[in-house]
């Protein structure tokens, strides 16, 4: 049976989480033997989109396509990169006409790869439908791959595990970004495809998922715009290895990764 090794970063915070990509990922890739590396950067730019100077930043690190989401429009800049580098990825479902990409398919050592990414709509903008999105997209996938990933990146929970019953069987990996928030739930689904809820955030954890705490609590206490401001310490790194069946394109391993591990006990 020949393995595909696939590697997915989650979303990626401002300055804090691409020092931990840069310092972690040649010995993460080293130790997983990672054939194929994707990242959810919509955060990368201080929290706010990816522009050039972070994509570039990641791809010579060795990821091979970028995932984004609803913050990637949140910086110009980052939506002039969408227009010229199509391995850098906004969700499929925004309106016919939206810049950039929503999926890339990638040639590889191992054969292609593709990868999809899409929004839900459950408490966030109301967009063209992610189900009916990815049923289009991998009609025109499977004539050239069977290693389908997906960044599912969405508020509800019960979205994410819906489009995961709704696609299971017709993608390796239904992976799910957005909430900050790493979830124990991952497993391959009964036709094959491997599952997470929420892959979690490369970034600051002494922070409300990744902002510093006071405004994101004057924003709470106040009910009015605070300025957005990355936090800094407490840096974790949170990814996903799977191991994928090429001639199936089913997944047949799937490893939740945290680095380093949360303390659990208060020292004496």
């Amino acid at each position: 049976m020949s393995i595909i090794n696939i590697l997915f970063i989650g979303d990626i915070i401002g300055k804090p989480g691409l020092s931990m990509v840069e310092t972690w990922i040649p010995g993460l890739i080293k130790k997983y033997k990672a054939d194929f590396v994707i990242a959810n950067g919509e955060n990368a730019s201080d929290g706010k989109g990816c522009t050039v100077k972070e994509g570039e930043l990641l791809f010579k690190l060795g990821i091979h396509v970028i995932t984004g989401g609803n913050h990637t429009w949140d910086k110009f800049q980052s939506q002039d990169y969408l227009k010229v580098e199509p391995r850098s990825l906004r969700p499929l479902n925004y309106p016919r006409g939206t810049r950039g990409f929503g999926y890339f398919i990638a040639d590889t050592e191992k054969g292609k790869i593709a990868v999809l990414n899409l929004q839900g709509r459950t408490f966030m903008p109301t967009i063209d439908c992610p189900f009916r999105s990815a049923e289009w997209a991998i009609s025109k996938f499977k004539s050239e791959t069977k290693i389908i990933i997906v960044d599912m990146h969405a508020e509800a929970t019960a979205e994410k595990i819906a489009m995961s019953n709704f696609l299971d069987g017709k993608v390796s990996a239904l992976l799910g970004t957005h909430t900050h928030i790493q979830t124990s739930d991952e497993r391959i689904l009964p036709n094959g495809t491997a599952y997470i809820t929420d892959v979690g955030m490369t970034g600051p954890y002494d922070s409300v998922i990744g902002m510093k705490v006071q405004p994101a609590l004057n924003r709470f206490l106040y009910q009015t715009p605070q300025k957005y401001e990355t936090a800094k310490d407490d840096v974790h790194l949170c990814g996903i290895f799977i191991k994928i069946n090429q001639e199936t394109g089913k997944a047949v391993e799937i490893e939740r990764i945290i680095f380093p591990e949360f303390e659990t006990k208060q020292s004496e």
